[in-house]
């Protein structure tokens, strides 16, 4: 299969800096921030799961009809990793982002987009094989 023209998503993989470290360790409040998030896109959602370890830090998932939205928290590092994915053309994935860039009170953040399904994109690439089960030869 050949996928020309608009991708079929777009991922968002940010690293956000010098949060607040007292909401990247409060559960209730990063949910509320991330399905806020995903409203603002104009996403579905349809299941949230957070998770908080001892401890500190926090891992959650708002699944929505068109991917996710995910965090990772390091409360002692001031610091979160959020990857927001998103499929059509209805749900901007920025605007999920910036809510939570703002929400976070972050002073830093560094994001990678990343077109998702764009077979014919010429990138710099390596080919990864299954050699599962294969006798090794050298």
């Amino acid at each position: 299969m050949t996928v020309l023209g608009n991708p079929l998503g777009i991922q968002l993989l940010a690293e956000i800096w010098e949060c607040n470290e007292d909401k990247l360790n409060d559960m209730k409040c990063l949910e509320e921030m991330m399905t806020r998030a995903a409203n603002k896109a104009g996403a579905e959602i349809r299941k949230v799961v957070f998770h908080r370890f001892e401890p500190q830090g926090i891992s959650g998932v708002v699944v929505i009809s068109e991917s996710h939205l995910t965090i990772h928290t390091w409360p002692e590092l001031a610091y979160a990793a959020v990857d927001i994915f998103t499929c059509g053309e209805v749900v901007d994935p920025w605007d999920a982002l910036e809510s939570i860039i703002q929400d976070l009170n972050a002073e830093d953040a560094h994001v990678i987009e990343i077109s998702r399904g764009m077979k014919n994109l010429r990138r710099s690439k390596k080919k990864i094989t299954n050699t599962i089960g294969q006798a090794d030869t050298k």
